[in-house]
């Protein structure tokens, strides 16, 4: 029961808008960390309050915004941006 990881449209063309380097650390540590791994809860921090049932993933000053969904064995990337932005 590995997981596999899709993006959304937005989480997509927040990753274009980066440049290069960190954008392919991103998903260098995405491929590393997350997909096919059995359990994804271990990398990363749950968030509460109005963002409860999401996941924070931390990749250096940038943050990773994410689901997981246990029946379709899927984490749905939701958003990526720095920090300072990400959860707006």
């Amino acid at each position: 029961m590995n997981f596999s990881v899709t993006y959304t449209k937005q989480a997509l063309k927040q990753l274009r808008k980066l440049d290069a380097f960190t954008r392919a650390t991103i998903l260098q540590w995405i491929d590393k960390n997350l997909e096919g791994t059995p359990e994804p809860r271990g990398h990363g921090k749950g968030l509460s309050a109005n963002r409860a049932g999401l996941w924070r993933y931390r990749v250096g000053d940038y943050r990773i915004l994410a689901t997981i969904n246990d029946q379709e064995i899927t984490i749905v990337v939701l958003s990526v941006g720095h920090r300072s932005s990400v959860y707006r």
